[in-house]
This record gives C-alpha cells, sequence and structure tokens, in this order.
C-alpha cells in the first residue's frame, strides 16, 4: 500500500546528463550558433553542388546501369565489405554527442593525470614491497 501521509514526497526522477544537457540555455544557443556558422559557410558548397547537377542533367542516362538488380547487389556486398553503414552509423552518433567546454575539457584531462599518477604510486609501491618479500622468502 502506498504512503499517502501528507510528510512524505514521490520519489524524483533523476535527470540524465542528455537531458540535462538539452535543458541548458547556453547549450542551445551555442548548437544554434555552430548550426548558423556552418550553414553559412556551406551555402557556396551548396551552390556550385546545384550547378554542377544542372550541368549534369542531361547525362542522368548514364546512372540507370546502376538501378538494375545485379548492381544493387553489388552495391550491398560492397557496402557489407567496406562497412559503410557502420561509417554512416557511427558519424551520425557523433554529430548527437554533447561535447564538453575548455573548462570541463581542462578539469577532467587533470582528473585523468591524478588518478594515473596516483595508480602509478600504488603499483609502484606494491611491486616494491612484494619484491622484498619474494627475495627474502626465496633468497
Amino acid at each position: 500500500m502506498a504512503n499517502t501521509s501528507k510528510g512524505a514526497s514521490p520519489k524524483r526522477k533523476l535527470e540524465t546528463v542528455r537531458e540535462r544537457s538539452e535543458n541548458t540555455p547556453i547549450n542551445k544557443s551555442r548548437v544554434r550558433k555552430v548550426a548558423t556558422t556552418a550553414k553559412k559557410a556551406s551555402g557556396p558548397l551548396r551552390a556550385v553542388g546545384r550547378f554542377l547537377s544542372k550541368l549534369a542533367h542531361p547525362f542522368k542516362f548514364l546512372l540507370a546501369p546502376f538501378k538494375t538488380k545485379p548492381a544493387r547487389f553489388v552495391g550491398r556486398i560492397l557496402n557489407k565489405v567496406l562497412l559503410i553503414n557502420y561509417f554512416m552509423s557511427a558519424w551520425k552518433e557523433l554529430r548527437q554527442v554533447t561535447w564538453p567546454g575548455r573548462k570541463e575539457t581542462r578539469q577532467l584531462t587533470l582528473a585523468v593525470f591524478v588518478f594515473a599518477t596516483v595508480f602509478g604510486l600504488m603499483v609502484t609501491i606494491t611491486d616494491y614491497g612484494l619484491d622484498k618479500v619474494f627475495k627474502k622468502v626465496i633468497l
């Protein structure tokens, strides 16, 4: 039976890191700025692509052999051999990552160096102690 007394509060669902990053207004504005900048930078490339597409339109008949069943079968085999789907999925996942800022990167790097140093010292001390113990026991 559920506890319905006035003093009891329902358990609050913890927020995941992704949800927290999606809810921060700073992150949204930064993503918007990056997207806007990328759109502006890719504009000339898109224009060139559209121009080349219009130039190549009369030669569209050259693609017809690649739409046949044997060509699609070869394409599927090449897809599996070259792992194209894997790389496409990996790229999609990388685009969804919320990368840490400069300050957070610095803090995490420092934490890794401190942990590695402490762990290295522990292994060194343990190795030195066991070396002394085994030299006395064996020799």
